[in-house]
């Protein structure tokens, strides 16, 4: 398995609850991601990072959503409803940083902060204030004291409630809000039970900020509320009550009432019960009503008041969306303080619809493009305007351009103007026109028409931020909203009836007194009450935001072309080639695709001062035969935009006739198209497959088949075509026949990059004629192994697939599955994955693959598996739950590359690659900035001799000298032991900006590095730990940790030294060992620096170990040990592989495949002057591959056993779902008094 990158996802202690935050695990969590609102950003030609785009303004309601966190749209929804409570926005925000104090202070340890009110009071600002379509709460929730778990896990909005009022009122202790919760919500039920002996009355009188009902076995609100406090409960039979009063067992009856009422009515709806017979949750869906207005006279203790002390209106519902495992929450809110612009869609369209029906009819006698044109020429008192003046004008008169209203019907304006000349005469140059003077006349004496003298309609609702659409408005404030996380939008009252019943429904109920009215000045003033720090911060925020938002637009807008100049150019062999290097004869120019043509003209103007004559700009575009160009640019008027010019365009500029004296053919009908002409050659190299000389000739792709054949076989010959077809296996040759001659290059479809066979008559033996195929393959034919894991009858089947090189992988598993004789079905949802040499199965191969892509070589097995495989955007995953990885079952998951892991950091940033394996284990993370970084230091299982030359090692002599505590450094011929442990030393936590020097000089600070005696940081070696092995050598002592990526998991080995060392970039360090002589063994190994500036090839490798032993470079054998498989790979030439049409050697190099060299990896020596076995095995070898082979004996009984089980107990297990362990919700409140 390659190297692990390794994730610690931290498990924090909050309170009695532990939890894991898995933020890049996506569908886990709880949340129904069918139900959240995403918020989806403008897609601009110019990709730009998400992080660089300003959020989107406010939607037409003019109302801000919140962002949600992952699992946060309960604490959404109650946060909207407490933001359009008027009267507790206000009490808040009455709180000034006198009482307070400031968040600019809560990083003093003396500041006595009230953080949660001030970030509540923040967040309120921005819903109210600032110009953005959804506000995030991180600040808020991290007030809270919640980690990115408590944001991913979704809790229960109810229990939020009590909890985020509880929170409040601890924060406001000391100051004068701190009976808000308590003035705006706070009720008394008082249970009174009356003896029917002696008329006693015992009371208790309980305190309440939202009152509970039942929901199953009601019909509604009202009926619930009449069970709870006007029926009464009888003790009466067996049942009897004890009297204090009487002093014995008496009948009674027990009723409860509400003595005190809240300003603000909050009542939860118990919606979720249990089933005793079932042992399980379960969501009551049944039809619950609740009234808008609602009258609590009849469940009141004290009657005799107005009804109006006991009218309630409804202004919040919080909804419910899913199961009683998980859903999503959302709010409908009454806009008490009309603060929203409310329009629904449908009277939108309507309003759409008529204006545009007025339009048409008023416009019925100005769409003909003539009768406009002619108007405006008559009123000019000049005789001739240019015609983009003419355009501009007509722009202004029918307030929209040319190529907007009648391009598509009437083409360019200059040509339509040119298709009439019996109306409109031009100058000679052809930019000025006029009016010809018999229409003049005509016109002046025509009917003054009123169409034409009308001003242009306007659309009446416009749809921008500076002017609202007029919605309809009611004085009493009745609209409603959905706030569904960051979407809002307008609904109905009569909508609310729909989420009585049913998965979706009412779930928390929010009433305030019909009493309480708003003052005027609060109607439609978001700014009400909003003290003036809070103010001047949101004024900054939204000048920032527009500030970002146009220089988003700038960007967005902002266009590079490249101009090429045709003095810079030359014509030859059918396309523009420059005539100096490339970027001498291009220009660069930087516009607004807003702009006009006449616009991109005028600046090339000004961009080429020295430019004489006319100027004629055209679409080019670069060719594999060179630079083509299309179609002129006409019509100044228009948009760069609107004639389609994209960012990268390339446009030439020249006098439209010729380029260096040579006229030039324009247009698509005469791109030049390169095509590979291939001749059989004059011997079979290598006797596999057939060879070929190849030549690339250059035709216009309107070339007669004929003339390419008689321009390529002057004296005869068959021509045959390259191709593929959707159901062809292979690539073959075409025969053209003599009817195709007649048709044109690109009729037959010859491209860039197709190949063309030429065969002479003495090479037509290779083709049959009457089948017009070749019959040998350019390609040679190979085959792969699939094996069937979809869990059939046939699991243990192996099938061969015939394929190519060129194969795509989707055709293969089609094949496959037709093979298994599977349902074709299973095509949608299987992949086709790979399985390595001890049979695990590795990362799919995407669909769209080669089999050359997927590097899949001949025989290669496949494993047909379930589930599909990853998109581009897709990491297909492995990870580990614990830090015991051998005890710890392996799991895999597919997760998209920008996925969050902590503090804003994507699982793409992180370098995380497929096939990568997660650890998630336990601990805490660092402050941010820093790295936690644990410390090992090298520990020799036996002693290292020294002393030792280099002589004696090869003449198989070994001298027992004193062992040594260092490992040598450099080429000096000191030994060190292949068997070295890593000894835990203890863990440094260090700046992400240190040095690697620093690094060093914690590490010598360690108890166990201490008993070390090293002088200097010099004296060390860093590595990075894979699999407890040394992995990555650390060079440059200067260099900022951070420029290493290291990454949050890193671990250190550190490696004493005997002397200093200072490698180079291009020096690699390696441990080679000479073997011993008639044994299956090695002599210690030793440090060797090879540097590879110049070449890292197989000879220069082979001289530097012969010339490290004094050895002849012949008599050695080396190879590279792999001490994951317990396998020897030699290291010796190997064939080179040829491009087919360059014929170059690819540069061969011992750090690609297959060798992979890098630092620290062991290389064996085998001195063949006394030793001729090339066996480089040991002994350990072959006892670490025997437990190898047990362990996957092992696994696989296992699964077989598993599998077993699963189908014994299949019918008898219950459809019970596995849930999450349930974590009580909390809010950490510093304390106050």
């Amino acid at each position: 398995m390659s190297e692990w990158n390794m994730i610690k996802i931290c498990k924090i202690a909050h309170g009695m609850k532990d939890c894991f935050a898995f933020t890049m695990f996506g569908d886990l969590f709880e949340e129904d991601s069918s139900f959240i609102s995403n918020n989806h950003f403008g897609k601009g030609k110019k990709s730009k990072p998400r992080d660089s785009e300003p959020p989107p303004p406010r939607d037409l309601t003019s109302l801000s959503g919140i962002k949600n966190q992952g699992g946060t749209c309960y604490l959404n929804s109650l946060l909207q409803t407490l933001l359009f409570t008027p009267e507790f926005r206000e009490a808040l925000f009455s709180l000034g940083p006198e009482e307070l104090g400031s968040l600019d202070d809560s990083s003093k340890p003396d500041a006595k902060v009230r953080i949660i009110p001030l970030q509540l009071q923040r967040l309120f600002a921005q819903l109210l204030l600032l110009d953005q379509q959804a506000a995030s709460t991180t600040d808020l929730t991290e007030s809270f004291g919640w980690n990115s778990h408590e944001e991913m896990r979704q809790h229960d909005v109810q229990e939020l409630n009590r909890i985020l009022f509880s929170a409040l009122e601890t924060s406001l202790v000391g100051t004068s809000g701190h009976d808000l919760i308590k003035r705006l919500y706070h009720g008394i039920v008082v249970n009174q039970i009356v003896c029917k002996e002696c008329k006693n009355i015992s009371e208790r009188q309980e305190d309440f900020l939202d009152l509970t009902v039942a929901v199953k076995g009601v019909a509604g609100l009202e009926e619930a509320l009449w069970n709870m406090y006007v029926e009464e409960e009888y003790f009466e039979n067996e049942n009897l009550y004890r009297c204090g009063t009487c002093d014995k067992l008496v009948e009674a009856s027990k009723s409860a009432k509400l003595r005190k009422l809240p300003p603000f009515l909050t009542i939860s709806l118990l919606r979720f019960n249990f089933d005793f017979e079932k042992c399980e949750r379960y969501k009551e869906t049944s039809c619950y009503t609740f009234p808008i207005q609602i009258n609590l006279r009849p469940f009141c203790e004290q009657t005799e008041m107005d009804d109006s002390e006991y009218m309630y209106e409804l202004f919040s519902v919080i909804i419910h969306k899913g199961g009683c495992y998980g859903g999503h929450y959302h709010v409908y809110i009454r806009d008490v303080d009309e603060l929203g612009n409310w329009q629904l869609q449908e009277e939108e369209d309507r309003l759409i619809e008529d204006t545009a029906l007025r339009d048409n009819e008023n416009a019925k006698e100005v769409e003909n493009p003539l009768v406009v044109l002619k108007a405006i020429l008559s009123e000019e008192e000049s005789k001739q305007i240019p015609v983009d003046q003419l355009g501009q004008k007509l722009s202004e008169k029918k307030g929209m351009s040319w190529n907007k209203k009648y391009r598509k019907q009437y083409g360019a304006l200059r040509k339509y103007l040119q298709n009439h000349p019996h109306i409109f005469q031009f100058s000679p140059d052809e930019n000025k026109v006029s009016l010809k003077e018999k229409h003049k006349l005509l016109f002046k004496s025509d009917s003054q028409g009123q169409a034409l003298q009308s001003p242009p309609q306007k659309n009446d609702v416009q749809w921008n931020s500076e002017k609202k659409p007029t919605g309809l408005r009611d004085s009493s404030g009745c609209h409603w909203f959905d706030l569904n996380d960051s979407k809002v939008q307008p609904i109905k009252e009569m909508d609310i009836e729909k989420q009585f019943q049913g998965k979706e429904s009412a779930y928390m109920l929010f009433y305030r007194k019909s009493q309480l009215k708003r003052p005027p000045e609060a109607r439609g003033n978001p700014r009400y009450q909003i003290p003036e720090h809070l103010l001047n911060e949101m004024n900054a925020a939204n000048t920032e935001l527009q500030k970002k938002r146009a220089e988003c637009d700038s960007a967005n807008n902002g266009i590079d072309l490249h101009l090429h100049l045709s003095s810079c150019y030359k014509f030859h062999n059918g396309a523009l080639h420059p005539s100096l290097t490339w970027k001498e004869g291009v220009v660069d120019l930087t516009i607004d695709r807003r702009k006009t043509l006449g616009d991109l003209r005028q600046s090339v103007f000004q961009v080429l001062e020295s430019w004489e004559g006319d100027m004629i700009l055209s679409i080019a575009k670069p060719l594999p035969a060179g630079l083509h160009l299309y179609q002129i640019l006409d019509g100044d008027e228009l948009t760069l935009d609107g004639i389609g010019l994209a960012d990268g365009a390339d446009i030439f500029v020249w006098n439209g006739k010729e380029v260096g004296g040579t006229k030039v053919m324009t247009g698509a009908d005469h791109e030049p198209v390169v095509i590979n002409v291939l001749r059989l050659a004059e011997y079979n190299e290598g006797g596999k497959g057939q060879h070929f000389t190849e030549s690339q000739h250059v035709f216009s792709c309107s070339t007669k088949l004929g003339d390419l054949r008689r321009a390529l076989a002057p004296s005869g010959g068959i021509i045959l075509k390259n191709g593929s077809g959707p159901d062809k296996e292979a690539k073959n040759w075409e025969v053209f026949l003599e009817e195709d001659m007649k048709e044109t290059v690109k009729g037959v479809g010859l491209m860039d990059g197709c190949s063309v066979l030429i065969l002479d008559s003495h090479d037509q033996s290779f083709v049959n004629v009457s089948s017009g195929n070749l019959t040998a393959f350019t390609y040679d034919i190979s085959w792969l192994q699939v094996k069937n894991f979809c869990r059939t009858q046939d699991e243990e089947k192996h099938v061969k697939i015939t394929a190519t090189i060129e194969t795509v992988m989707s055709d293969i598993k089609m094949k496959a599955i037709r093979e298994f004789q599977l349902e074709e079905e299973l095509a949608n949802d299987s992949c086709l994955r790979p399985v390595s040499g001890n049979g695990k199965l590795l990362s799919p191969v995407p669909e769209d693959y080669t089999v050359k892509e997927a590097e899949l070589k001949m025989g290669s097995l496949l494993g047909l598996c379930h589930g599909k495989a990853p998109t581009s955007t897709q990491l297909f995953l492995y990870f580990i739950v614990g830090s015991d990885q051998n005890a710890s079952p392996e799991m895999e998951i597919v997760v998209e590359e920008n996925a969050s892991v902590k503090e804003n950091a994507t699982l793409k940033e992180l370098n995380v690659c497929s096939g990568d394996t997660l650890v998630v284990t336990e601990g805490k993370l660092p402050a941010k900035g820093f790295l936690k970084i644990p410390v090992w230091w090298f520990k020799s299982s036996s002693h290292k001799k020294h002393g030792e030359n280099t002589q004696d090692q090869v003449n198989g002599m070994t001298c027992k000298m004193d062992a040594l505590q260092v490992s040598p450094a450099g080429d000096s011929p000191e030994y060190i032991h292949t068997d070295m442990d890593l000894c835990y030393a203890g863990s440094i936590e260090i700046a992400g900006e240190a040095s690697l020097e620093d690094l060093k000089m914690q590490a010598m600070t360690l108890l166990c590095c201490q008993e070390q005696i090293v002088p200097l940081p010099s004296f060390l070696r860093a590595w990075t730990v894979d699999s407890k092995r040394p992995a990555k050598l650390l060079r440059n002592n200067k260099q900022q940790l951070n420029d290493y990526k290291l990454g949050a998991r890193v671990e250190i080995c550190i490696e004493p030294l005997q002397k200093e060392e200072h490698l180079g970039p291009h020096e690699l360090l390696l441990r080679v060992q000479m073997g011993i002589p008639g044994e299956r063994d090695y002599y210690d190994s030793m440090d060797l620096v090879w540097d590879i500036s110049k070449e890292c090839t197989t000879w220069a490798l082979r001289q530097r170990v012969a010339s490290h032993y004094c050895l002849p470079v012949d008599k050695i054998e080396i190879a590279k040990y792999f001490p994951e498989r317990f396998e020897w790979l030699p290291i010796s030439s190997w064939t080179q592989q040829i491009s087919k049409r360059k014929r170059k050697k690819k540069p061969e190099s011992l750090q690609s495949a297959p060798y992979h060299l890098k630092d620290g990896d062991i290389i064996g020596v085998k001195n063949l002057l006394l030793d001729d076995t090339k066996d480089f095995s040991t002994v350990r070898d072959d006892i670490g591959k025997e437990k190898q082979r047990q362990l996957a004996l092992q696994k696989k009984k296992s699964q077989q056993a598993e599998r077993l089980q699963d189908h014994v107990f299949s019918e008898e297990k219950l459809n019970i779902k596995h849930r999450k362990t349930e974590v009580a919700l909390s809010i950490n409140v510093g304390v106050f008094r």
